[in-house]
């Protein structure tokens, strides 16, 4: 049960009564929260049953269940229901979002690990097939994006965001082949479960994750990727941001690992100019 989500539908039919109670538990929940019955409803100005009845009202059995189930929607974040204020001036918004991947840039250049890149690029462009592994919106992108770099090298590369065809993908690769996870939150399980199945038959992995998180334990290599986030939740996360970089640094290593690479993206580019762009001026890396 979500409480203020039964709020936000109720809102409309709430009395002038049970609108007073609503409106604190939007605008001081840590009073809400710890009140007795009597507390809140002398704040709200209102009667202790009318208390139960609101109570009754967002979905909960009593005021003893109403406060269980308040404290359970504090995990959910109260940044959701107290957006962090900021301007909605464009000019404001693009210097917020600019500024917050710049220092994601800054940050991952800082922490960077190199040894564990150069490893990881040496891996990936001897290996004889490499599977791109990532779920949910950003970590799947980051699969197509490694799919995306790797395969104009002359790399045998595929990408999955399917937990299922990532495990069967995992139970059939070999020894001479490399599996690349994608993970934010560093916790998903999924993907820990295919590291491991992968290992066991001697598959090299390597995490683009958070460090010392679930995934990270499982892989053979780790690219660590830890950044902090601000509280705006309308701004996209900087962390893909970084996590673009990081992969473009890595493909990038790993071309000057492949003897043959400027051959294939030349082959490429000559189709691209003979039958799309007429010329060469067009961006050399796509």
């Amino acid at each position: 049960m979500d409480i203020f989500s039964t709020l936000q539908e109720e809102k409309a039919r709430l009395s002038p009564s049970e609108t007073r109670i609503a409106d604190i538990l939007l605008n001081d929940f840590e009073f809400a929260v710890n009140a007795s019955i009597i507390e809140l409803a002398e704040k709200a100005d209102v009667s202790p049953p009318t208390v139960t009845r609101f109570c009754r009202r967002v979905g909960c059995e009593s005021f003893s269940d109403f406060k269980v189930q308040l404290a359970r929607t504090a995990y959910v974040g109260m940044r959701y229901l107290r957006p962090e204020p900021k301007s909605r001036d464009p000019g404001d918004v693009a210097q917020d979002i600019i500024t917050k991947a710049q220092n994601a840039l800054f940050l991952l250049h800082r922490s960077l690990d190199l040894a564990a890149i150069e490893q990881a690029a040496e891996k990936i462009a001897k290996a004889e097939m490499i599977y791109a592994f990532g779920s949910g919106g950003n970590s799947s992108m980051i699969a197509s994006e490694l799919q995306n770099r790797l395969f104009r090298f002359g790399l045998h590369v595929t990408a999955s965001s399917d937990h299922g065809m990532q495990l069967m993908l995992a139970a059939a690769a070999k020894s001479t082949h490399v599996i690349v996870g994608s993970s934010f939150s560093g916790r998903n399980t999924e993907l820990v479960r295919s590291f491991t199945l992968a290992r066991e038959t001697g598959v090299t992995t390597i995490a683009l994750t958070q460090a010392d998180s679930l995934v990270a334990k499982a892989a053979d290599i780790v690219i660590p990727i830890d950044l902090a986030e601000g509280n705006n939740i309308f701004r996209p996360t900087s962390t893909r941001i970084a996590y673009l970089a990081a992969v473009d640094i890595l493909a990038s290593l790993v071309a000057y690992n492949i003897p043959q690479a400027a051959v294939t993206l030349r082959r490429i580019k000559q189709q691209l100019v003979a039958h799309r762009d007429g010329d060469d001026r067009q961006l050399l890396g796509d």
